[in-house]
């Protein structure tokens, strides 16, 4: 396979995987109270789905560079992001108090919510290493 082939498959599988995440958090963070999970399953749970999503998505991005760059990439992205929250004017808190602002860029600082994060991206980066071992035996 040519490396443009690769790229693309890589871009094309993390671009996958991160929609399999963003269907499972948003089933989480509609249907978890109602099936009975836990608040910390609930409100980490997605956390660590919304650090996955941000790996795969830098992922794809970044597809042909290094894991170290996506994991620095991603990493710092997340946190960026919480940061965000610290900051306030009316019409950012008026986007964060719709569901996809919620969704996208939360409503309250926590520092819980960036190790969330980064549990997710640790996560993400396991699961892309077992992927990869799995495709390589099979060649």
């Amino acid at each position: 396979m040519q490396v443009g082939q690769v790229v693309s498959r890589q871009m094309a599988t993390r671009l996958v995987l991160a929609g399999i995440v963003i269907a499972l958090g948003l089933a989480l963070r509609l249907l978890g109270y109602r099936i009975g999970l836990p608040f910390l399953v609930v409100k980490y749970g997605g956390s660590v789905l919304w650090g996955m999503m941000v790996f795969w998505l830098v992922g794809a991005v970044l597809a042909g560079r290094g894991l170290r760059l996506v994991v620095i990439a991603s990493g710092l992205l997340a946190i960026a992001v919480e940061l965000i929250r610290l900051y306030h004017t009316p019409w950012l808190d008026d986007f964060r108090a719709t569901f996809f602002g919620a969704l996208l860029l939360g409503r309250v600082f926590s520092l819980w919510n960036i190790l969330a994060y980064l549990i997710g991206i640790a996560l993400a980066l396991g699961l892309e290493r077992c992927m990869g071992k799995a495709v390589r035996s099979e060649a």
